[in-house]
């Protein structure tokens, strides 16, 4: 990469639009099966990479370095590295927006984000202290976000907007797939965390040999890409909400929707072992049910998500099934509310997860159809995705109140139902989807 491979200012959308190049042309062909099946493993490739270490491994070697200060160790390492990608995944957008490699804009940032983030979790399985765990740890997030914005970058590249909610749903499904694979790997190597990081890495460049190979990526001549300002590239991350309300209003929606999912999900072991006591009603370890509840949720995203990212393609609308979803999603809090018990939580389990899937399929659907410009696709979805993980950081912060001071469980689940209701009632105000 060189220095003109840096973001630049934001092009004229007018300009844009109708793209001289068929890499900033809104698409009009329909992808093939094969494609989209590359951009599914890659999705899978790096959830298994991240969740394996983040979910069971993370947690393991912060134990071996100091068991007394495992819960600090972990904190630190996780909050540093969840910092890291909300940087990391605008600003690899961004360069990725402006690659004008031969292989295309998007495939460069792939290979090279699996080939750091690989080569940093093999590196983790031999970290020697907890600065280096930390630093490894940034730098798998840094590379596993260069190919998450690069890879969520090629949908709406790629793909036509009537395919868009039926390819956005299968790329959810390898996500959720991802996660599941993460644990398994976590599983199987029984504390052997160095192991466990070795996976996970064969795990990530397995995801992303068919999509390296299979991309039909669109290479950007360098006379359609804007010369480089420093000042141009810092504004540029700011998306004005007067001048693109409907992509403002879209990334409200997204913040609030999962910041009440993480509420739902954070005090999950907390709440089975406290409000529903599991191990004393009946007999099951608190652990063990989060493990359950888990599974049937990831179960209900992977369908649900296929089928609804596919209905609203059928439909033709996005926002009716937002708001359906976002509805659902609130049901499920207020499910675990009022039914804390056993039967209880897998009811929320299976509804949380029916309508958090068909969520994620038809609202990526339909942000795809927001952004600003067809030149920074990568980048604009890059600061969507700062809604996905600031609720990470948010989320504790304001659940924690509500579980030691403001009604314990009831209140939390309550809040998060309406957190969730307000995030269906914006998208009312995206005027330009249907």
């Amino acid at each position: 990469m060189s220095l003109s491979d840096l973001p630049g200012p934001v092009p004229d959308p007018a300009v844009v639009r109708g793209g001289t190049t068929t890499a900033l042309a809104e698409p009009v062909a329909r992808v093939r099966p094969l494609w989209v099946t590359g951009v599914v493993l890659v999705n899978l490739g790096i959830n298994a990479a991240f969740f394996g270490p983040l979910q069971v491994l993370l947690g393991q070697q912060a134990a071996h370095f100091d068991e007394g200060q495992k819960e600090a160790i972990l904190a630190l390492v996780t909050g540093c590295g969840a910092a890291v990608s909300m940087v990391a995944n605008p600003l690899f957008g961004a360069f990725s927006d402006r690659t004008t490699s031969r292989f295309g804009r998007r495939v460069p940032w792939v290979l090279m984000g699996a080939v750091l983030a690989a080569v940093a979790l093999v590196a983790l399985a031999g970290a020697p202290n907890v600065a280096a765990m930390t630093l490894l740890w940034c730098l798998v997030q840094a590379g596993a976000n260069a190919m998450y914005a690069a890879i969520t970058a090629a949908v709406p590249d790629r793909v036509p907007v009537p395919q868009r909610g039926t390819v956005g749903g299968l790329a959810a499904m390898g996500q959720t797939v991802g996660i599941l694979i993460g644990a398994v790997i976590a599983a199987v190597v029984v504390g052997n965390f160095a192991a466990g990081y070795w996976l996970c890495a064969a795990a990530l460049l397995a995801g992303v040999v068919l999509y390296l190979f299979k991309n039909d990526d669109q290479q950007l001549p360098p006379t359609e890409r804007p010369p480089f300002n420093l000042a141009e590239f810092l504004r540029g991350f700011w998306v004005s909400p007067k001048r693109y309300p409907d992509f403002a209003w879209a990334w409200l929606t997204r913040l609030l929707v999962s910041t009440g999912n993480h509420m739902v999900t954070l005090y999950l072991l907390f709440f089975l072992s406290d409000a529903v006591r599991l191990k004393e009603t009946e007999g099951i370890d608190p652990s063990f049910g989060v493990l359950v509840l888990t599974g049937l949720y990831a179960v209900s995203v992977i369908i649900t998500s296929v089928l609804g990212g596919r209905l609203s393609d059928r439909m033709g609308k996005r926002k009716p099934l937002v708001i359906a979803s976002s509805v659902i999603i609130a049901l499920a809090s207020l499910i675990l509310a009022f039914a804390p018990t056993w039967i209880g939580g897998l009811a929320g389990a299976v509804v949380l997860g029916i309508g958090f899937g068909a969520y994620l399929a038809v609202d990526f659907a339909l942000i795809t159809q927001v952004l600003p410009t067809g030149m920074d696709r990568g980048r604009d979805l890059g600061v969507i995705n700062i809604a996905n993980s600031l609720p990470q950081v948010i989320a504790p912060l304001i659940a924690s109140p509500f579980v030691l001071y403001w009604g314990g469980y009831v209140s939390l689940y309550v809040a998060a139902a309406v957190i969730g209701l307000l995030g269906a009632v914006f998208v009312v105000k995206i005027k330009s989807v249907a």
